[in-house]
């Protein structure tokens, strides 16, 4: 009797996603608290630039993405984003 590979492959796919939302679940809070605050400060910054940037008919899309973007990097984040947003 053969076992078929897609079951071993679903087997090994399902045991990989399993460990990975137990690792998931060990991150410590104060990670996950950061990583909130950082998206708040980012989103609060490019409220900033859009703000500035009415002045002279530029904005940048205030998102969750651009916002972590922004949050994680800092300052160089917002330059970051304001660059892509000029040359796209």
């Amino acid at each position: 009797m053969r076992i078929p590979w897609e079951l071993v492959a679903s087997f090994a796919f399902g045991l990989a996603l399993l460990c990975l939302i137990g690792y998931l679940l060990l991150i410590p809070r104060r990670f996950v608290w950061r990583l909130v605050a950082g998206g708040v400060m980012g989103a609060l910054a490019l409220w900033a630039v859009n703000l500035l940037g009415s002045l002279v008919g530029f904005s940048v899309a205030v998102n969750p993405f651009t916002a972590m973007a922004v949050g994680f990097l800092g300052l160089p984040g917002a330059a970051l984003v304001v660059a892509l947003q000029l040359l796209l």
